[in-house]
């Protein structure tokens, strides 16, 4: 882990109000991101198995966690959210739409 990539990790997940960091295979980055698309939020997806320097990310991500980072590492608003289960606790305790709204990627 080196805090080149960290600041690189900072900078790709403020360049969008939702980044989301996953793999292409990962059936919770599917979870995250069809939810995202039916609350008609505008994302995009860093995939780290297609990156070369993917595993220096998740390390990054690590480190900016503070712990081992399952994917999807969901970040709104340049900030990081976490996994498939913070985004789904959002959801259901109805704090993820406020959260959205701030960060830009919902107008309703």
């Amino acid at each position: 882990y080196r805090p080149a990539m960290a600041e690189r990790v900072r900078r790709l997940a403020s360049q969008r109000a939702v980044v989301i960091f996953g793999t292409s295979n990962c059936c919770m980055c599917h979870v995250v991101k069809t939810l995202f698309t039916e609350m008609g939020v505008s994302w995009t997806v860093h995939e780290l198995d297609k990156d070369p320097r993917g595993k220096d990310v998740e390390r990054a991500l690590a480190s900016m966690a503070g712990r081992s980072l399952p994917v999807p590492a969901v970040f709104i608003g340049g900030a990081l959210v976490g996994p498939t289960d913070k985004v789904m606790a959002l959801h259901l305790g109805g704090q993820l739409v406020p959260l959205l709204r701030q960060a830009g990627a919902l107008w309703l």
